[in-house]
């Protein structure tokens, strides 16, 4: 296999096992805090910020790409997941909608800034493979997003279910350690 296929798969599986688990985290968010007790609004609300940080990061992911390299800004995106996740394990009383809301800042940050490493690193990585290859490599990546966010969904729900809120938060924190 070459180097740069290898780096592909690398970082594929990079993204993979972060879209599930962004999928898991907005389901458990979702699950868990109807549970105890948000209103509807309220859970919305946690989720505001989620996507405008999102939106800041993807003005200024592309410049802190080309300044520090794009495998540290994907190794910082899974960092900050993980410190959104770790966020989340504390004591149901400290789970105020602010708080909850800042977790969710670092997660949506983390997702774009991920989404723009691996989306620019495929581009690098095809080389002068030719515009065909490219298509072909994105094609994978993101048709299999949404696949990915789906099932990350499930998981999320699935771990609540089965080891409650924190356990699942320690879980995905865990597999994004790993990886």
């Amino acid at each position: 296999m070459d180097r740069n296929t290898r780096n592909y798969l690398i970082v594929t599986g990079g993204y993979w096992a972060f879209t599930i688990t962004d999928g898991a985290i907005r389901m458990l968010v979702v699950l868990y805090f109807h549970l105890l007790g948000y209103s509807a609004l309220e859970v919305a609300m946690l989720f505001l910020f989620y996507e405008f940080f999102g939106v800041v990061t993807n003005l200024v992911g592309g410049w802190l790409g080309a300044r520090i390299g794009l495998n540290l800004t994907m190794q910082i995106s899974m960092g900050t997941q993980v410190a959104a996740l770790a966020m989340l394990t504390v004591p149901d009383v400290w789970l105020t909608v602010p708080y909850v809301m800042l977790a969710q800042v670092l997660s949506g940050i983390a997702k774009d800034l991920n989404k723009m490493s691996v989306k620019a690193s495929v581009k690098a990585l095809t080389g002068d493979g030719g515009e065909s290859r490219l298509f072909k490599y994105v094609a994978v990546l993101t048709g299999s997003k949404n696949v990915l966010k789906g099932g990350g969904s499930f998981t999320g729900a699935a771990l609540l279910e089965w080891i409650g809120f924190r356990g699942a938060l320690a879980t995905l924190a865990g597999m994004l350690l790993l990886y």
